[in-house]
């Protein structure tokens, strides 16, 4: 059986859905079993995206992607520093 693939959005939907069971008494085995999800998918998630809204989540996942792209630029910085470091080493 293929995996499914979900959106953010659509796990912090379904972690309020089971919250929402849970608190209503169901034992956790059953409410992962109505949304599909093994136990360990839930407490994943839960720790990912435990009471995030989905604009937050939106916000962390821009945040994720400028934070990459300054990671790369940084790095390309460092290999230009090195680069120029190796060739003042030599004799002139």
């Amino acid at each position: 059986m293929p995996r499914k693939r979900r959106s953010g959005d659509e796990i912090i939907r379904l972690l309020r859905q089971a919250e929402i069971e849970l608190g209503a008494g169901s034992p956790l085995a059953v409410v992962c079993q109505n949304l599909g999800i093994s136990e360990q998918t839930y407490y994943r998630w839960r720790k990912s995206y435990g009471g995030m809204r989905p604009d937050e989540q939106k916000r962390l996942r821009a945040l994720e992607s400028e934070n990459q792209r300054l990671r790369k630029l940084v790095a390309s910085q460092a290999l230009d520093n090195q680069i120029l470091k190796e060739a003042l080493e030599g004799n002139f």
